[in-house]
């Protein structure tokens, strides 16, 4: 068994039909691709291609089919009516920045409740071949649009792993996100081989939940926490919110850290809404056994309030932004 798409591969597609119109079309559809010495097979009602015969495919969809009754899918993901299909051919750069790595990180303090630095998290950078900057709302949808969210996960984190080497004693927090790694032994397998080729020990890395509020496959989400947690890494849940789901996951799930989302950090000072969810949020990092962290934190007030309450670790602007490379100790002034 190998890790579902790990690598840049050429994209398998399956498309589907339905409608009788559509499913009487299928000899001339064979015939059209035979013509142009297109490699496929069909088990009706599924024609299997590469992305050339994909292309051939949709230009005669569009001209002879009735699109609203075909569907596709790459590498056996969920279907998508064919109207998207054209984007995916669209986003075929994003092969490109995974295949040569055009990333680097970007280092973000995270500090105590005395301002000293704790930790950094990493952050991706994505960049075109001219140097110019791909952003990230920018790279993801590319990337799940062609089916590459696991492969530009796995450069992200083994990019993340080799930018904690500078860090020694500071812990590096290092985002992934769930849906996007496959099977856990096999997908996280070449990110902890790299992390002991380099000597980084386990207990520096962090990895983080993106997008913890999205979180649908717990049990899935449990399997990867618990190799982490097997193989010696911590874990912290991010964008962490007031929905019951949530706070239920999070005593499931016991993280050894647990991001406060911004939206209630920001204005906490006077807000007194926002600060029933982060004392909320308090009580049970306390009761869960997990280290709360406030994020996007940019004003004193705020950051002094969350100080009083019994917050222990804080991330946002007033104590830096994301940068080439990590602060020394004697630059940073709070």
């Amino acid at each position: 068994m190998e890790c579902n798409s790990c690598s840049v591969a050429s994209l398998k597609f399956e498309i589907r039909f339905e409608g009788e119109a559509n499913l009487s079309s299928v000899e001339q559809i064979m015939d059209h691709l035979k013509r142009r010495e297109i490699t496929f097979s069909m088990k009706e009602p599924v024609l299997q291609t590469d992305e050339r015969g994909a292309k051939e495919f949709l230009d005669f969809c569009n001209h002879f089919l009735e699109t609203d009754k075909v569907a596709f899918r790459i590498h056996k993901e969920k279907w998508q009516p064919v109207s998207e299909l054209q984007n995916v051919f669209d986003m075929e750069w994003i092969d490109d920045v995974i295949s040569n790595e055009r990333l680097i990180c970007h280092y973000q303090p995270i500090v105590t409740d005395t301002e000293e630095i704790f930790a950094y998290e990493l952050l991706s950078r994505f960049n075109n071949e001219d140097g110019s900057t791909i952003y990230p709302n920018e790279i993801f949808p590319a990337a799940k649009s062609r089916g590459r969210l696991y492969a530009l996960d796995r450069i992200c984190r083994m990019t993340a792993v080799r930018y904690a080497v500078p860090l020694k004693n500071k812990k590096a927090f290092i985002n992934f996100i769930p849906t996007s790694i496959y099977s856990p032994e096999f997908c996280l397998r070449s990110t902890t081989n790299l992390a002991n080729q380099l000597g980084v020990d386990a207990k520096q890395l962090v990895f983080e939940v993106v997008e913890t509020e999205k979180v649908d496959d717990v049990d899935h989400l449990k399997k990867i926490l618990s190799f982490y947690k097997e193989k010696g890494f911590q874990y912290a849940l991010d964008d962490v919110g007031e929905g019951h789901s949530t706070i239920e996951l999070l005593a499931d799930l016991r993280p050894h850290y647990m991001k406060l989302d911004m939206q209630f950090v920001q204005g906490v000072a006077h807000d007194a809404r926002k600060q029933e969810v982060a004392i909320k949020f308090l009580e049970k990092a306390s009761e869960v056994g997990s280290v709360p962290l406030a994020e996007g934190v940019e004003e004193r007030a705020d950051f002094d309030w969350l100080k009083q309450q019994g917050y222990k670790l804080f991330q946002g602007y007033l104590f830096g932004k994301p940068a080439a490379a990590p602060l020394k100790e004697m630059e940073y002034q709070a």
